[in-house]
């Protein structure tokens, strides 16, 4: 995506180089911090990825709407992006604050990693007594997928085998490979995905 024409403002930061290379300091070791390629920083901000490249080298400035667009990318408010003695930051989720995944009546999912989605996915879930992730096997991707059982008990089918499991309890297998959740026990179940490389389904 191109860069708008408001990305380069001089006027609106610091025009002193010392400054300008500071604050692209800053962007590189934000973006890296979360393994975040340039382009996929340009992707999710709205900017370019030659714009931001010439803005951690510190030969051009930005608008500040170009960086208020940048740093909920990085998980950084603008004011971190000045501050050179701020730690990097470390992103809390509250239980409360988890997004939720459409899923089946009866079954909550909650999307435990900050998109953009880099190196793997966490999913957690809740299953009422009974219920399932639906009544057949689905698949995404090809990633490798780890199933850990939190709470309750499950029987998770993978392929044409079934396998009991109960809190304490994991699995691993594709995520190409057809396969199903259902919620066996009296008590609501609680389970865990782990998936790398992520798929976004």
């Amino acid at each position: 995506m191109a860069a708008s024409a408001g990305d380069e403002s001089p006027d609106l930061t610091t025009p002193d180089g010392d400054h300008r290379a500071a604050l692209g300091l800053r962007l590189r070791q934000f973006r890296q911090f979360r393994h975040l390629s340039l382009s996929q920083l340009a992707q999710h901000s709205g900017t370019s990825s030659s714009f931001l490249s010439q803005l951690e080298r510190g030969k051009t400035s930005a608008s500040i709407s170009s960086l208020r667009r940048i740093a909920p990318v990085l998980g950084v408010s603008l004011a971190d992006l000045f501050d050179e003695g701020a730690d990097m930051p470390m992103q809390v989720l509250k239980r409360a604050d988890r997004p939720s995944v459409e899923t089946e009546p009866g079954t909550r999912k909650y999307l435990l990693t900050s998109r953009p989605l880099r190196h793997l996915e966490v999913y957690a879930g809740d299953f009422d007594p009974g219920t399932s992730t639906g009544p057949e096997k689905y698949t995404h991707g090809d990633s490798q997928e780890l199933l850990v059982v939190v709470a309750g008990t499950v029987t998770v089918e993978v392929g044409e085998s079934s396998y009991p499991m109960s809190a304490g309890d994991s699995i691993e297998y594709s995520s190409a490979v057809p396969h199903r959740l259902e919620a066996s026990g009296p008590e609501i179940a609680e389970v865990l995905w782990i998936v790398s490389p992520p798929t976004e389904e």
